[in-house]
């Protein structure tokens, strides 16, 4: 019996779960020690999202290669580009787990009314992160499952926001919160790209779905392009809303700002029930999230990036290794990353998780246009649209490794430094597997 397949308003659904997960509850607060005109950045990374989105829809369905954005990287960069975009792209998500670690720590100690020094934050940031591991032991079936289901702690509330928040809304509470620190509009725009586009990431997984949906070549890029809007236009009212609700100055120094707005709105308890909720949500993404990475680890494993460690499964199909190998990189990183607000903390890990995931998707772009001919696109205006498209998504994607600034260029760059080096040590295998490089 044939499997019933997905239309297109389902897959735009998912594709806006899987882009919200838990990426906007710091975002207030990030985008108030901007100002209100930080929306001018969201119509920005917007633009860039869409064409990002666009793009890879694209490239999902081109491709005859395995592995993600590496395997689109493989057609124009070699087995060199397609390890290059599978270890920035683990790095990555490493590093955005260890951010959305932070904010279910946040979020716990303004429930619990606990105030965390940054050694305190750091430690609780790890235990969050092995707990998360350790709950993964369960195998994926349990994991999807916890994670389908806490999503909706953190679309609750967002969407409660966009819709009725409004009645709370005072707009000279929004004008006065403008500029607050006098920015020009390029610097200012340019202060929250990374926050923003932060957001977005896990877009270039919306096109995963293509095989259990109806009519792909069409439905893949409405619904790609219909979850993105859609999350741009929650991520953009919510924010705003709040930021006509809050007085700028609590909001950029808040560690929960949706609790911190709800509290005004009604009353601290309610507050507090909207924080337990984006914990749990925040707690379930992080769940989710890290047993993806593990899983990225293996299929890069599987191809002979990774070390073959990263490949080794239980019974129940946990990549237990290198879920252990993960969480204590992790743990490192939330050392080496302590800050005296946890809001700084967060900004740190936000734009290195930014910069090291741009890159995989520099090389997705630089790939569309032999993608589109080894598949044989016979439309030469098709293959205009899509390149134009690609190079629009490239120059969104530089921008944002620009804004976010340079600790963030400079440590990325440090990643893709020695991603080159690691290939080094395992570039034989694939040179010398060529008939006429062959051993003798």
């Amino acid at each position: 019996m044939e499997k019933k397949k997905m239309g297109v308003v389902q897959l735009t659904i998912i594709t806006m779960i899987n882009m919200m997960g838990s990426g906007i509850i710091m975002l207030p607060t990030n985008l108030a020690q901007v100002g209100t005109m930080s929306i001018l950045s969201w119509v920005v990374t917007a633009g860039g999202a869409m064409a990002l989105a666009y793009a890879f829809s694209r490239a999902g369905m081109y491709t005859k290669k395995t592995g993600g954005m590496g395997g689109y990287a493989e057609y124009s960069f070699g087995k060199s580009g397609a390890f290059l975009a599978n270890f920035t792209y683990w790095v990555s998500l490493v590093i955005a787990n260890a951010a959305i670690a932070i904010s279910a720590v946040g979020y716990f100690a303004q429930v619990f009314q606990l105030t965390l020094n940054p050694v305190e934050t750091a430690l609780g940031t790890i235990i969050v992160l092995w707990l998360a591991s350790l709950l993964n032991f369960g195998g994926p079936s349990i994991t999807g499952r916890l994670s389908t289901f806490t999503v909706w702690g953190v679309i609750i509330p967002t969407l409660f926001i966009s819709l009725a928040g409004w009645f709370w809304f005072n707009g000279g509470l929004y004008v006065s919160a403008w500029n607050p620190h006098h920015l020009g509009t390029f610097q200012g725009i340019s202060g929250s790209i990374a926050i923003t586009l932060w957001a977005f990431l896990g877009l270039e997984s919306a096109s995963a779905n293509m095989d259990a949906v109806e009519n792909p070549e069409k439905n893949v890029p409405r619904a790609v392009l219909g979850g993105t809007i859609g999350a741009a236009i929650i991520y953009i009212i919510s924010t705003n809303v709040v930021q006509g609700i809050v007085k700028n100055a609590a909001l950029a120094k808040s560690n929960a700002p949706f609790g911190l707005v709800f509290s005004q709105m009604f009353n601290p308890t309610v507050g507090n029930i909207v924080m337990g909720l984006l914990v749990i949500s925040c707690f379930g993404s992080l769940l989710g999230w890290q047993f993806t990475i593990a899983e990225v680890a293996r299929s890069s494993a599987q191809e002979g990036y990774f070390p073959k460690f990263f490949n080794k499964v239980i019974g129940n199909g946990t990549p237990i290794i290198g879920l252990v190998v993960i969480t204590a990189l992790q743990s490192l990183l939330s050392l080496m990353t302590i800050s005296p607000s946890l809001s700084a903390q967060f900004t740190i890990l936000v734009n290195l998780a930014v910069v090291t995931n741009v890159v995989p998707y520099l090389l997705s772009m630089g790939a569309i246009k032999t993608m589109q001919l080894d598949a044989g696109v016979k439309s030469a205006s098709q293959r205009r649209l899509v390149d134009g498209v690609a190079l629009i998504a490239a120059v969104y994607s530089l921008y944002a490794i620009y804004a976010a600034g340079a600790t963030a260029v400079v440590g990325g760059a440090l990643v893709t430094f020695a991603g080159w080096i690691l290939y080094g040590f395992i570039a034989d295998k694939f040179y010398f597997a060529k008939p006429e490089n062959g051993l003798n």
